[in-house]
C-alpha cells in the first residue's frame, strides 16, 4: 500500500499517491512534458493545500543540490531542494551573509521564496526580496530564465509565483558581507508602553520579535537581534518596562530553549542568531498550526489591540503569537507589496475544528486594516477578500496565462484563491 505524503506539522494529507522524485532539470522537464497537471513540493512546511495536487506530485527532496557564489557580483545561485540550513554555513565560511532569515532554517530557500516568507525588521524587506534571478521549467517544458537586470517587473511577478508558473529549479540571490550578531531578551512588556512607543520598540534592533499569549496586560517576551557593528547599547535592567531575560528563553515560555538560538547578548555569525531556532534542532513546537496576517505598519497598534480584546476566543486554542516587522517590497504577489508591514502571527495547537472557528473571529478584527493572509498558512478569508488586497493580481493573471497557459500547475488552492469568488 502507498502511504499518502503528509506536511511538515502533519495537519495535511496530500492527495495524490503519484510522486515522482527528480534529480535532475532535465528529469523536471521531461515529468513536466508527460503530465497534464501537476505541484510541486519542497521541504513541505506549508500548513494548507497551496501545494496539493489531485493528479501528480514533484518532491524536490532528491534534486541535486548545488550552491556557487560569484564573489564579483556578491551573489550565490541554488538548486530547488537547498534549505537555508545548508545554505547560510556555507555563506559564512566565504564571507557573505543574506540580509535576513524566517525562524526556522530548516526550509527550503525556494518554498519560502515562492510564498512571500520573512524575517523581522524594519529596514528588512522579505526573503524573496533578495531573488535577483530564477529558472523555472515552464508548463511546455522549457527551461526559462529571468533576471532583475533583464525582466525587471516580470520577474517582481514571479518571485513569489505561489506555484503557478512552472518548477523553479534555480534561484540567484544577492549577498551582503558577512557580519555578526547578538540577540537578548526582555520579558513582561506593558502593553502601554507598545501603545506608545510602538515605533521606537521594534526599531530598537537589526530584527525585532514580540512574543505574546494576549492573555495579560504584556507581550509575554521581546527578542531583539543585533548586529554587533551597530555599537548600540542595550539595557541590562529595562527595556520599555520590559525586564532582561536572567536564561535562555524558548518563544512558549515553559518549555525548554535547547532548540533555540543562542541568546544572553553572546555574540556570534548572522545564521545562528536571525533564526529563532537552531539548525541542528528540532523546529519549534512540533504538533501545531500556524496563521498569519499582514496589516500596514501604521494601523499596527490598533490591530494588535483588535486582537488583544479576543484573549477569551484565543486562549484556549493558542501556543502563542508573535508580531514581527516587514519593509516594503515590489513583488506583485507579496503581502507587504508597496507596504511596511507587521505580521501578526498564530501559533495554535492542533486541532483544526476548534481552530477553524476562531480564524473568521480574528479575520473580522483585522478587516478594517485590509489584513492579508500568509500563503502558506491557514485562513478561512473569502477569496473575493483576499483578492481585493493585492493591486497586481490582474497582472499576475496574465503572467500565470503566459507562462501556463492550459493551467497545468493550477490546483484547487489557487483556483479558489485566485480566481473564485
Amino acid at each position: 500500500m502507498v502511504t499518502k505524503l503528509s506536511n511538515w506539522a502533519g495537519n495535511y494529507t496530500y492527495s495524490s499517491e503519484q510522486v515522482d522524485y527528480p534529480e535532475t532539470v532535465e528529469q523536471v522537464q521531461a515529468l513536466v512534458k508527460q503530465y497534464d497537471k501537476l505541484r510541486v513540493l519542497g521541504t513541505r512546511h506549508s500548513f494548507n493545500s497551496i501545494a496539493d495536487s489531485t493528479e501528480h506530485l514533484i518532491s524536490l527532496e532528491r534534486f541535486a543540490p548545488a550552491v556557487s557564489i560569484n564573489r564579483e557580483k556578491r551573489t550565490v545561485s541554488i538548486s530547488a531542494n537547498v534549505t537555508y540550513g545548508q545554505l547560510c554555513p556555507i555563506l559564512h565560511r566565504e564571507g557573505f551573509a543574506l540580509h535576513n532569515l524566517a525562524s526556522l532554517p530548516h526550509i527550503s530557500v525556494v518554498g519560502a521564496c515562492t510564498t512571500a516568507t520573512h524575517g523581522s525588521g524594519v529596514r528588512n524587506r522579505n526573503l524573496a526580496s533578495a531573488v535577483s534571478g530564477l529558472e523555472l521549467v515552464s508548463a511546455d517544458g522549457n527551461l526559462v530564465s529571468l533576471s532583475r537586470k533583464q525582466d525587471g517587473e516580470i520577474l517582481n511577478g514571479a518571485v513569489v509565483g505561489l506555484g503557478g508558473l512552472g518548477v523553479v529549479v534555480n534561484l540567484t540571490i544577492d549577498l551582503l558581507p558577512d557580519f555578526e550578531m547578538s540577540q537578548h531578551v526582555y520579558e513582561h512588556l506593558p502593553i502601554s508602553q507598545l501603545e506608545q512607543h510602538f515605533d521606537a520598540i521594534i526599531s530598537s534592533a537589526y530584527s525585532v520579535s514580540l512574543f505574546t499569549d494576549w492573555q495579560g496586560d504584556s507581550v509575554n517576551q521581546v527578542w531583539l537581534k543585533k548586529r554587533v557593528e551597530d555599537n548600540d547599547s542595550v539595557s541590562a535592567t529595562d527595556f520599555f518596562g520590559a525586564k532582561p531575560a536572567t536564561r535562555a528563553m524558548h518563544p512558549i515560555g515553559e518549555l525548554s530553549a535547547d532548540q533555540c538560538t543562542e541568546q544572553l547578548g553572546i555574540r556570534g555569525p548572522w545564521h545562528e542568531r536571525l533564526p529563532h531556532f537552531r539548525i541542528d534542532a528540532t523546529p519549534s513546537a512540533g504538533d501545531e498550526l500556524q496563521s498569519e496576517y499582514f496589516v500596514a505598519r501604521t494601523d499596527a497598534v490598533e490591530a494588535i489591540l483588535a486582537v488583544s480584546s479576543l484573549r477569551e476566543a484565543l486562549a484556549p486554542h493558542l501556543l502563542v503569537s508573535e508580531i514581527r516587522t516587514i519593509a516594503a517590497d515590489n513583488l506583485w504577489m507579496s503581502p507587504c507589496y508597496h507596504q511596511d508591514s507587521v505580521a501578526i502571527h498564530f501559533t495554535w495547537k492542533q486541532n483544526w475544528p476548534a481552530v477553524s472557528k476562531v480564524l473568521p473571529i480574528i479575520e473580522a478584527q483585522l478587516a478594517p486594516f485590509n489584513a492579508k493572509p500568509h500563503w502558506g498558512k491557514l485562513f478561512t478569508m473569502l477569496p473575493r477578500h483576499v483578492q481585493s488586497r493585492y493591486d497586481k493580481l490582474g497582472d499576475f493573471k496574465h503572467l500565470l496565462h503566459q507562462y501556463d497557459p492550459q493551467g497545468k500547475f493550477r490546483n484547487a488552492f489557487l483556483d479558489t484563491t485566485l480566481f473564485g469568488s
